[in-house]
């Protein structure tokens, strides 16, 4: 068997889980569920020309939830043998029997279930890349050259790594649903320091995909990583003031992250949120639109099915600014009393629409005037019960629409609330890294705090 292979086929992941299911029947669960999965990847590191490290991966798993009535018990294991299986099942089973009922377990609704015209539908997902680990080497190096080419100021390097990745799984449940797929995930990164004496700087850059056809160019990687590092140098610090603030697109995605989380079902029935009760109302301006889209062929957040095994649909979650749904697993659900919005596991391929105008990033720039660009955010200073936001920060000042300079050891703050609603221009410089897809987003006013 090659190393970049299977172990499994898909039939045979079908088969352990239907032998778990058998055996939860046979126990006297009155329901259960299952998950098979298995991975295994590789991935190279090269710093200073040299390989720093090569890692393999090879897991497996079998997770399974039994159900006594409102009673649920769950239990694991990595051993896929006959009796290892049967072990499992009545480890969860005797869990069940000692847990609390709860009105709000159980499986989804039999019309919630995508089942059966899910069991075709191709994604385009799965995109094998049989790299040797010689070509990894090789297109490391490659990387990492490119950043100490563009100029003798990179001093040293954190490192540039490929990572070729592939999974599978299968779910089921007594409810007769059983589907799943193979995915892939591969990525190319470069992380370099400038500068010389007490002035250094680091910072990196990666491309990502489910197909290596869609990574960009090692050099291109290398390239942009080294330009970054030495655009930071001589960054100064600043005074505390309030101004606008322009979050570089990848670091726009952890606002939308921040707004998923706060409307979440977990954050909601636990009222750990600073947007309870906000479905109907405007939480953004009107000119915000955010789409989920789950069946776009070949993006990283794709899936016919959520991790409950419901079916996810196209919908829209903020149109005119206004929230129109949040995200629902099955039990969140439940305990908020609402149907599952199909996002056990998270969001699907979130689409946040550039505003008017459908500025660049130079245009986004422009119409800042004079703020601050932030590229990098330090620490997690986010309290989603308040609301409050409060972050390490570097990156640009900018002053009539132009970067004057870079800055560092710098906190910005603000209130999510307000932030949303402060949200003046979403520009179209979209980097599609994850379940996000959004461009640089311009907040009205944060206070810059420096010294």
């Amino acid at each position: 068997m090659s190393a970049l292979e299977f172990s499994y086929t898909q039939d045979a992941l079908r088969q352990l889980a239907s032998d778990v299911l058998r055996h939860a029947r046979e126990l006297g669960a009155s329901a259960c569920e299952t998950d098979v999965s298995e991975a295994f990847g590789q991935s190279v590191t090269v710093r200073k020309n040299e390989v720093e490290t090569i890692e393999y991966n090879r897991d497996k798993g079998i997770g399974v939830s039994i159900y006594l009535g409102q009673r649920r018990g769950h239990a694991s294991t990595s051993d896929f043998s006959a009796p290892a299986l049967r072990a499992t099942v009545e480890a969860a089973l005797s869990i069940a029997r000692f847990t609390a009922p709860d009105p709000c377990a159980g499986l989804p609704e039999v019309s919630m279930l995508a089942m059966p015209a899910t069991q075709n539908m191709d994604l385009d997902l799965y995109h094998p890349w049989a790299l040797p680990v010689e070509q990894a080497i090789a297109i490391a190096r490659r990387c990492e050259q490119a950043a100490f080419a563009v100029s003798p100021l990179i001093r040293n390097s954190e490192g540039a790594s490929v990572s070729v990745q592939q999974s599978q799984f299968i779910s089921a449940n007594s409810l007769g649903f059983m589907d799943g797929f193979p995915t892939s995930r591969h990525y190319i990164s470069c992380s370099v320091i400038a500068g010389e004496g007490d002035d250094m700087q680091r910072d990196d850059w990666y491309t990502s995909g489910r197909d290596a056809a869609q990574l960009a160019v090692p050099q291109a990687i290398g390239d942009y990583a080294a330009r970054r590092a030495l655009s930071r140098l001589g960054a100064r610090r600043m005074k505390t003031r309030q101004v606008p603030v322009l979050f570089e697109a990848p670091l726009a995605s952890g606002l939308i992250s921040s707004f998923v989380h706060a409307v979440s079902g977990g954050s909601l029935y636990r009222k750990s949120s600073f947007l309870l009760d906000s479905l109907g109302q405007r939480i953004f301006p009107e000119h915000v639109r955010i789409s989920e889209r789950p069946h776009l062929r070949g993006a990283m957040a794709s899936s016919p099915f959520d991790d409950d095994g419901v079916a996810t649909h196209d919908r829209e979650v903020v149109a005119d600014g206004v929230l129109q749904g949040y995200f629902l697993s099955t039990y969140s659900g439940r305990k908020l009393g609402m149907p599952s919005t199909g996002n056990a596991g998270g969001s699907h391929n979130l689409i946040v629409h550039p505003g008017p105008g459908k500025l660049d990033f130079e245009g986004l720039l422009h119409e800042m005037g004079t703020g601050l660009l932030v590229t990098e955010l330090l620490g997690q200073g986010i309290n989603y019960v308040t609301g409050d936001y409060s972050r390490g920060a570097a990156g640009y000042w900018v002053e009539r629409g132009k970067i004057a300079h870079p800055v560092q050891e710098i906190t910005i703050a603000g209130n999510l609330r307000d932030m949303f609603l402060g949200i003046a221009a979403i520009g179209n410089d979209v980097l599609v890294r994850g379940s996000k897809q959004v461009g640089s987003i311009l907040v009205e006013r944060m206070t810059v705090a420096g010294n």
